[in-house]
């Protein structure tokens, strides 16, 4: 943290107006994701208490405010619109708790009765899947034995058919034509496809199904993201002074001055709750605050 941050930061302050300035990469990061680099600002901690401290250095300039807007659950809210598994859409368009829901399924209890840890570990379940997890990688993670783990995955499925489906299909259409495409249309190839999975190519082909699963949902929340952050930059441009500093993944961080606030905090939310229709709402939750730590609903 200190050689990182704390060294390497204040080195990188702009002397003309006192401000650090990054790099957005359109095409950084395979997903499609903007990625920041020269400082790299998408990474800076949040986790640690030492490290939130680090946050507490970003301020906004005098008579200003950060306002923070993200997207919630947004690349499991794609996967309800391209798996169109119904107790999945359901649960979003009834604002569930998803995680929950998931949970009360998958253990055959009622929603009340869901533990803390029974739902956290549904939580993990539903992230891991997009990212092609598996028994073994599930197991390896939890306190499941192999056999509980793909009895659990199993069960998930059953309750979840449509999701199961969204898999194979995607995994058979990465191997059939050679890539994938987000909601947007937006390609990636797996040329590993072309060869056998046999012998050194093995991991590299399982590692290819793991991605091509991914790449539409994450792929589409990257383009949503950049659909929203070109709406809110003409319509901030042509009325208002407060301006987008920084995407972070599936947050956007404005510096808004005092004074318009009120006006934009609900302009940014309907434009990014808007940028693309899907079969779910798109659900954002926005936070003030006078510095990066600070940011509160």
């Amino acid at each position: 943290l200190k050689s990182t941050y704390v060294d390497a930061l204040p080195e990188m302050v702009n002397e003309t107006d006192g401000r650090i300035h990054t790099s957005f990469n359109q095409t950084g990061a395979i997903t499609g994701r903007l990625a920041s680099s020269n400082p790299h600002l998408q990474n800076i901690p949040i986790r640690s208490d030492v490290g939130q401290q680090i946050r507490r250095g970003f301020v906004a300039k005098p008579g200003h405010k950060f306002f923070a807007c993200d997207y919630s659950q947004v690349e499991l809210r794609i996967l309800a619109h391209v798996s169109q598994d119904a107790a999945l859409l359901t649960a979003f368009r009834e604002d569930q708790d998803v995680h929950a829901t998931t949970a009360a399924a998958v253990y055959g209890i009622p929603l009340e009765d869901v533990s803390y840890n029974q739902r956290r570990f549904a939580k993990a379940v539903n992230f891991g899947l997009i990212y092609g997890m598996g028994a073994f990688r599930l197991a390896r993670d939890s306190d499941l034995t192999l056999g509980e783990a793909e009895n659990y995955i199993k069960e998930y499925f059953a309750r979840f058919p449509g999701i199961e489906s969204y898999l194979e299909e995607t995994r058979q259409t990465a191997k059939d034509q050679g890539y994938v495409e987000t909601l947007l249309g937006r390609r990636r190839y797996f040329p590993v496809f072309k060869g056998s999975m046999g012998g050194s190519n093995r991991q590299a082909w399982l590692r290819a199904e793991r991605e091509a699963v991914n790449h539409p949902i994450q792929g589409t929340a990257a383009d949503i993201i950049k659909l929203a952050m070109l709406r809110l930059h003409a319509a901030l441009a042509a009325e208002y002074q407060a301006r987008i500093l920084l995407q972070v993944h599936d947050e956007l961080l404005l510096e808004v001055p005092d004074a318009e606030l009120d006006a934009v905090r609900p302009l940014v939310i309907d434009i990014m709750s808007h940028a693309y229709k899907l079969d779910v709402p798109l659900k954002v939750a926005g936070s003030t605050g006078a510095n990066w730590l600070e940011l509160k609903d």
